[in-house]
């Protein structure tokens, strides 16, 4: 049975053929959901009769939110950690370890209830595409084990067996040289049938360049595209690597020189801006600007995860990246939708136009500029996913 959503006051579709600017914008708008798919958009006056007809009173809508970056398989709590960093102690990558420890010992029941819940929590604020990494676990069993439990709850699951050096590798000085060839051999052949993707963590105190392109080079032979966390907290090779590997992202991309901004723009690599990240840890933000104007692809993501950005928000990211990155309104909304597809390789969500997933969110506001302009308010009065009324 087909569904018309009519008069919604502003309709974000990401598709400038439908509307005007280049978020497609329609006043007045009305989508025809049919199935899983989007049928029709246009104005509310010549929306099509449907079986069912949802009148949208002037709330806007925007396509769901497509958050490309999430570490949702976990266990444990860190907030001493922040507490302590909010008091002056610096971030670094170590604190991981603390994760890794917790998740190891908890139960399959817990960690798939556990990552549930902040699938969940995502959904209610409009993110109906996530990607879920692994990373807390280090081990080839426990790394298998945390890409099973993501596979159950999304498509885009990242096999993140290099996030930092196991534990057990620490203490021998070839322990690092050790833990690569474990991370490309038995860890890989035991995680790849669950991924789609390659993540690894090209930063001081987790893998350098060399060892970053040994992890994504074994990955790509065995068919996983990558993705890397790069230039988070300071200098180095990630984004230039990503581009020469044809990563499908650079994640963070705090620490920027011209020719890791050039190379970006040169190609199809995306930049994902985590900007929860820097909140949550006093540092440095990416300056969105410089990537926009050089045309760079931007995406936002929350980058959920228990030590440095435990948000789902991507409102909040949104905003954030208008008041801290130089974003516009405009911009921060499309990375957060689109600008996501593309760092996922997707055409499918991430717009509002016929053939599209049904993935839609009605705000309750007028326009999607309030996801910047009301920081922190729960904007999400219903949330459309595969064509289901979900919230």
């Amino acid at each position: 049975m087909a569904t018309a959503i009519t008069h919604i006051s502003s309709l974000v579709t990401n598709d400038p053929s439908l509307g005007s600017g280049p978020l497609g914008l329609i006043q007045d708008a009305a989508v025809v959901i049919d199935g899983d798919r989007i049928a029709w958009v246009g104005e509310s006056s010549k929306a099509p009769s449907t079986d069912n007809r949802v009148v949208a009173e002037g709330r806007a809508a925007v396509p769901g939110f497509v958050d490309s970056h999430s570490h949702l398989v976990f266990a444990g709590d860190r907030t001493e950690e922040f507490n302590a960093r909010m008091s002056g102690r610096a971030y670094t990558a170590g604190g991981i370890r603390t994760t890794v420890a917790a998740t190891r010992a908890a139960s399959n029941n817990v960690l798939h209830a556990n990552a549930g819940r902040y699938v969940r929590e995502a959904l209610r604020q409009g993110t109906t595409t996530i990607e879920i990494k692994s990373g807390y676990g280090l081990t080839t069993e426990h790394e298998a084990r945390t890409l099973s439990i993501a596979a159950a709850h999304t498509d885009e699951v990242t096999y993140l067996g290099a996030h930092i050096v196991a534990p057990e590798f620490t203490d021998d000085p070839s322990g690092p040289s050790k833990y690569v060839d474990l991370v490309t051999g038995p860890m890989l052949d035991a995680c790849a049938p669950y991924a789609r993707w390659i993540d690894v963590f090209c930063e001081k105190g987790a893998f350098d360049g060399d060892q970053a392109r040994t992890v994504l080079t074994a990955g790509a032979a065995r068919g996983l595209i990558p993705r890397v966390h790069a230039n988070q907290l300071s200098y180095g090779p990630g984004v230039r690597l990503a581009v020469e590997l044809g990563a499908a992202s650079a994640d963070h991309c705090t620490h920027l020189t011209d020719a890791d901004i050039d190379a970006l723009a040169s190609g199809d690599t995306v930049a994902t801006l985590l900007p929860g990240a820097e909140f949550s840890t006093r540092a440095q933000y990416p300056d969105a600007r410089r990537l926009l104007d050089a045309g760079a692809t931007v995406a936002l993501s929350p980058d959920c995860n228990p030590g440095s950005s435990f948000t789902s928000s991507m409102g909040l990211c949104i905003a954030l990246a208008v008041r801290e990155m130089r974003m516009t309104p405009d911009e921060a909304v499309w990375s957060a939708t689109a600008g996501g597809a593309a760092a996922l390789r997707r055409t499918d969500v991430g717009r509002i136009g016929p053939g599209a997933r049904a993935d839609l969110v009605l705000l309750d506001a007028p326009s999607h500029v309030h996801l910047a302009y009301r920081p922190g308010v729960p904007l999400a009065s219903a949330v459309w996913h595969r064509g289901e009324l979900v919230v």
